[in-house]
């Protein structure tokens, strides 16, 4: 009996290794954290609560508040002084120039523009601390437990910090907005002030137009954060989210786990 015992745990402590060396193979290159989901399920992980900084996918969460706070999407933004300052990635944006609303928001998830990101954030909310407040309070509300916002554009900042399980969570919820499913899914959009300013906005997610099935979500970048990446995919009703923080090799690396998600899914079929 003790002998039989023993082989079974053996069995099962083979079985536990394996599964933690698929999941440690699964980006080589290496990854802080990451989350991958099969039709909400987690396949894989590591790290999943642990809080970091999550660069711009911080933009998803002020796309949501932005989205709920009853502003109207063809509501005229004006851009700020502070908006034009902002740092990183920006569009150039002048202060006092004015663009509709939803042309803001696509600026901000498909450029990543942090100069449009601040100037939609002080139209909410007046200034960045008090949409920070908002940001907050809804992702208490979402039970974001371990995730806690200082900036709308997720610069590198002291407590600004999600996990790859929370932003998982954040990004169905966005992608449940038709307008933001519309924008991430979208590969380029011209836009322009009502100025008669113009600009070409390509979406900075590689995957969208080029990976079969890709619909979106965000990426993002600091020197803090490093490559992240939120990706999400359908194929014949199936349905994969990847969430990677700090993955070297962020895009031929997600490429391969897709695939292998969605392998894993027609096997299971």
């Amino acid at each position: 009996m003790a002998a039989g015992r023993g082989l079974v745990l053996a069995l099962l402590a083979a079985v536990g290794f394996a599964a933690d060396a698929r999941a440690a193979d699964l980006f080589p290159g290496g990854a802080a954290a990451y989350v991958v989901e099969l039709d909400g399920r987690t396949l894989w992980s590591k790290a999943a609560d642990r809080a970091l900084p999550p660069a711009s996918l911080t933009k998803i969460m002020t796309a949501l508040v932005f989205l709920e706070s009853g502003k109207p999407l063809d509501g005229v933004v004006t851009v700020s002084a502070s908006a034009q300052r902002a740092s990183g990635s920006r569009l150039g944006l002048k202060a006092g120039e004015r663009l509709r609303a939803a042309e803001v928001l696509a600026a901000m998830l498909l450029r990543s523009a942090n100069d449009a990101c601040l100037a939609l954030a002080e139209h909410v909310a007046g200034d960045k601390a008090r949409f920070a407040a908002l940001m907050n309070a809804r992702a208490s509300e979402l039970g974001l437990v371990r995730t806690h916002f200082t900036n709308p554009c997720g610069h590198d900042e002291p407590g600004h910090r999600s996990t790859a399980r929370d932003l998982a969570l954040l990004a169905r919820v966005a992608m449940a907005k038709p307008v933001f499913a519309r924008i991430v899914e979208t590969v380029d959009l011209p836009i322009a002030t009502l100025e008669g300013r113009r600009f070409a906005l390509v979406n900075g997610n590689e995957l969208v137009g080029r990976y079969a099935g890709a619909i979106g979500v965000k990426t993002g970048f600091t020197p803090g954060a490093g490559k992240c990446l939120v990706a999400l995919a359908r194929r014949n009703g199936i349905e994969v989210l990847l969430v990677l923080l700090n993955g070297r090799n962020r895009w031929w690396e997600s490429v391969a786990v897709l695939d292998r998600a969605f392998a894993e899914a027609q096997g299971a079929h």
